[in-house]
């Protein structure tokens, strides 16, 4: 996210949060009031927000977590790339016997 997009999106906040403060004003509510659901209803977007950071974080879903793993794949297939028929063949070996060690221990 770049600096300006930053600045947008606060600047967006503050004006959300005035419209709801005028909302709140013109639908009745004495300015106090007004003041405090506006400040409610911020409080409670404000939670929804982080918990959804949180679930992400939670499931490893962000962001990040996907770059690293797209990069790791790459990075094996390109070592999966430059090996040789013979190395591919021992890697082929060095896997079914794995597999087969499994298999044995389950």
């Amino acid at each position: 996210m770049r600096r300006i997009d930053a600045i947008g999106i606060t600047f967006g906040v503050f004006m959300a949060g005035g419209g709801l403060y005028l909302l709140f004003v013109f639908a009745g509510l004495d300015s106090a009031n007004a003041g405090i659901w506006s400040q409610a209803v911020f409080m409670l977007g404000l939670l929804g927000w982080v918990s959804t950071y949180l679930f992400r974080a939670a499931t490893q879903k962000m962001s990040y977590v996907q770059q690293l793993k797209d990069y790791e794949e790459a990075v094996m297939a390109k070592r999966l790339e430059e090996m040789s028929e013979e190395e591919l063949e021992q890697l082929q070996a060095e896997v079914e016997q794995a597999q087969a060690k499994q298999m044995q221990a389950e």
